[in-house]
């Protein structure tokens, strides 16, 4: 199975990257988690993905606030996947992140989750890497009918509480 890299642009990304990590691990996909700066580490943060494919990693997700640069930078360097999640990090509550990981030029594409969105990151990157790997997919399915199956569930609870209502 291929790797997956989380890449922050500070240790201060930390406590919402760690959902993405969670994710991974739960699903068996094998990562590495590391901190490179699109403005601070460049070269670093190039060597990186441009070396990502040769030491076996099928998707990049790369989370940043503010200036939220680092998705497009690591995308620039390689043709793997990239992931970008936005982080709440300034006085504009992610917006600033946001829209900088959403406006790429074509020919570099980065796909974007929501602001602090780890764990869809993290999905997404599953399901990428589910193209080429039959058990990965299956569990994703399972995954998936378990939370329709959950949903269903409290669906049940809630009618039973309330009943039908009848209208006047």
């Amino acid at each position: 199975m291929k790797k997956a890299a989380i890449i922050m642009g500070s240790d201060s990304d930390l406590p919402v990257v760690s959902k993405a990590a969670d994710i991974l691990s739960d699903y068996g996909v094998p990562f590495e988690v590391h901190v490179f700066s699109a403005h601070r580490t460049p070269e670093q943060a190039g060597d990186f993905a441009r070396s990502a494919i040769d030491n076996g990693f099928g998707v990049i997700i790369a989370a940043a606030g503010k200036a939220a640069h680092l998705a497009g930078a690591i995308a620039a360097n390689t043709v793997l996947p990239v992931i970008g999640i936005p982080i709440k990090a300034s006085a504009l509550e992610g917006m600033d992140a946001l829209l900088s990981t959403v406006q790429m030029p074509a020919g570099i594409p980065v796909a974007a989750v929501a602001i602090d969105g780890a764990a869809n990151a993290a999905l997404l990157a599953v399901q990428i890497l589910a193209v080429s790997d039959a058990d990965l997919s299956a569990r994703l399915i399972s995954e998936r009918k378990k939370a329709a199956e959950t949903v269903l569930e409290k669906d049940r609870e809630i009618s039973e509480r309330f009943g039908r209502q009848q209208s006047v």
